[in-house]
């Protein structure tokens, strides 16, 4: 049975979000817009990034979905009132609940927090109008090396997330239904202060090992990555994905 999607510290990571925001932010750039479409924003988060797509939509609406309920209700206080923005508390892992076709689909480091790129691409192709966009970020093949090595060497080589290479990544799209796509790695370290570092790693990186750890030596491992890392850099590797339906 699949286990159900954890909870995130959304006021944390609303706060934190600088490095997912910016590279959100310049994923839109690559979207093709009138501006009357709908657009479903597959891991929404707290909203930073679908406000940005929200000023590309003066005619058109979002469907913003989230599996984690704290982060879909910092989203709702973002949005209140606009009725533009439906918010609906989805897993990735399972059917897409947005209804009819939609005109694109956005993404912004998330999908590597999802398994079976196959059934993902595969229902995203579903979801989508022919003609349909879909434009994606997520972590690559190389994605946080030095977390990973870390990790390793604390002795936890299991973890969540599905790092891919952009060759692995086309094929599932091909078989998918997308005819027009490209994959691309791009490197996009992101230094962390210092003094943030701990609570950073807690918050955006490490929270499926401290949940699955508990309360004592979750904490400690965080600290024992974060002591370990050679510089307060997330050596960010990420793969960017444009394809069309």
């Amino acid at each position: 049975m699949t286990p159900p999607p954890r909870e995130w510290d959304a006021a944390s990571y609303d706060r934190l979000a600088a490095p997912m925001t910016t590279r959100g932010v310049e994923l839109l750039d690559r979207l093709e817009l009138r501006g009357d479409e709908t657009v479903v924003d597959a891991g929404c988060g707290t909203g930073q990034v679908t406000a940005a797509l929200l000023e590309r939509l003066p005619g058109g609406r979002v469907v913003a979905l989230d599996a984690s309920q704290a982060m879909l209700d910092g989203a709702a206080r973002r949005f209140a009132g606009d009725p533009r923005v439906e918010l609906v508390r989805a897993d990735l892992e399972r059917e897409l609940p947005v209804g009819g076709p939609v005109d694109a689909i956005v993404s912004t480091s998330t999908l590597h927090w999802v398994r079976g790129h196959d059934t993902l691409f595969t229902r995203f192709a579903a979801a989508l109008a022919p003609g349909g966009m879909l434009v994606a970020e997520y972590g690559g093949a190389g994605n946080i090396a030095s977390v990973l090595a870390a990790l390793h060497a604390l002795g936890h080589d299991e973890h969540p997330w599905t790092f891919a290479e952009p060759d692995e990544e086309l094929a599932r799209l091909r078989a998918a239904g997308f005819a027009d796509a490209d994959a691309q790695l791009v490197p996009r370290p992101a230094p962390i202060p210092p003094e943030e570092l701990e609570h950073y790693l807690a918050t955006v990186v490490l929270g499926w090992h401290a949940d699955r750890l508990g309360p004592e030596r979750g904490p400690q491992l965080v600290r024992d990555v974060a002591a370990a890392l050679p510089e307060p850099v997330m050596d960010y590797v990420r793969l960017i994905v444009v394809a069309r339906r």
